[in-house]
């Protein structure tokens, strides 16, 4: 880490036009790089360089800068976000580098999440597999007075961990197979864990790991490379307990046809 209030660093940066072109990296040389600056300032600075120079400056996707949003998804020298942990790149600092180092920035890389241009992918499959469950249908009216529905103290505090969870997809980037269990497992979950989720949770998590596997994520392997990259610290208990949950809905299922069959 430096100690210095400026840094000379070297970025290379995944440039790629479009899905359909062939992309690289380019090298660009950035002198006097302040270290209090975030990431995101740093490329600013460089895409300020790139515009003046004539040339295309680097897409990349930021919103709220502040570590809630999820959408500064970039892979630094080989980290999803970044090297620091539970960390976004918008909160990633440049003070986390030293002098003269070399700096290698590329996109998320999935098959469910395909490039856009340069450092932007799409991450709309994430949406497909919320919209497929990740929600209460039921009409709830207006907000009730607290102690109305009771939740215990371990379920209110498993759920509000797991909705945490920004969607950014750290856990997808990291995992060798592009899985999206953490993800999903954090909204299954957040849900499952309140009352008013309960009620529709064996059609919910079947439902959203069907839309997963569907949206071309790849299998868990259960390596924890999504628990470590996590910026929110999801753990793996979370996909332990969609594991279980979704084993006790297949089952209750399979009865229920079995029944309709006429079978015992």
């Amino acid at each position: 880490m430096s100690g210095s209030e400026t840094i000379s660093v070297r970025l290379k940066v995944w440039r790629q036009a479009g899905p359909d072109k062939t992309g690289a990296f380019a090298t660009y040389e950035l002198p006097s790089i302040s270290t209090h600056m975030s990431f995101l300032e740093m490329i600013d600075v460089l895409n300020e360089q790139l515009i003046h120079q004539g040339e295309d400056p680097i897409a990349f996707d930021h919103d709220c800068r502040e570590g809630i949003c999820g959408a500064c998804s970039m892979v630094i020298n080989g980290n999803p976000h970044g090297p620091d942990r539970m960390t976004t790149t918008c909160q990633l600092h440049m003070r986390r580098f030293h002098d003269g180092q070399t700096i290698v920035v590329e996109p998320f890389r999935a098959r469910a999440f395909p490039l856009v241009k340069d450092l932007v992918v799409d991450r709309s499959a994430f949406d497909k597999v919320i919209a497929s469950g990740g929600f209460v249908s039921v009409n709830t009216g207006g907000a009730c007075e607290a102690n109305s529905i009771l939740v215990p103290k371990s379920d209110a505090e498993l759920a509000f961990s797991n909705a945490a969870c920004i969607g950014c997809g750290a856990c997808v980037a990291s995992c060798k197979n592009a899985s999206a269990m953490l993800f999903v497992a954090a909204k299954v979950a957040h849900m499952d864990n309140l009352e008013q989720g309960r009620a529709e949770q064996n059609e919910r998590v079947l439902s959203m790991v069907q839309t997963m596997d569907e949206a071309g994520f790849g299998n868990c392997s259960n390596t924890g490379a999504c628990e470590a990259t996590c910026p929110k610290g999801i753990t793996l208990e979370s996909i332990a307990l969609m594991n279980r949950r979704f084993v006790k809905s297949s089952l209750k299922n399979r009865g229920e046809a079995d029944k309709a069959d006429g079978g015992f």
